[in-house]
């Protein structure tokens, strides 16, 4: 795959575009239309032109983190996000509120909830565009 100068350059200026476009839906989904999963596929889909631009290998080094950790990172925090409540004898995943605040993000079991949708999407999808380019490659 690769060697189209013209994707790659177009792949390197998209992919911090895209993946703060991710941010962005990821952080604006409690109050309005967005959220965790389509965060997740905007952020996999950066990745993933990343792959048909140049190759598997690189947008696995860009990424850092193997995508199957990703997922089980993802799952685990979505399962934590609903234990506070159980502590304070509501349902589990009731949505609670902190009075902790990150500048204009406030600390809550959505948001947490959400990252882990975030983290098990990029890492689903990149586990399988990773599968195909490389069974692609061989």
């Amino acid at each position: 795959m690769g060697g189209s100068l013209i994707l790659q350059t177009a792949a390197r200026a998209l992919l911090p575009l895209l993946l703060l476009l991710s941010v962005f839906l990821l952080l604006r989904g409690h109050d309005e239309p967005g959220g965790g999963f389509i965060a997740g596929l905007v952020a996999s889909s950066a990745f993933a032109l990343y792959v048909f631009a140049y190759d598997a290998a690189t947008s696995r080094r860009l990424l850092t983190v193997d995508s199957r950790t990703m997922m089980g990172v993802g799952l685990l925090l979505g399962a934590l996000a609903g234990l506070p409540a159980m502590f304070r004898g509501e349902a589990y995943l009731a949505a609670q509120w902190w009075d902790v605040s990150l500048g204009p993000i406030s600390l809550n079991t959505p948001l947490i909830f959400d990252i882990g949708v975030y983290l098990v999407v990029i890492g689903t999808v990149m586990t399988i565009v990773f599968a195909l380019a490389e069974a692609e490659e061989n």
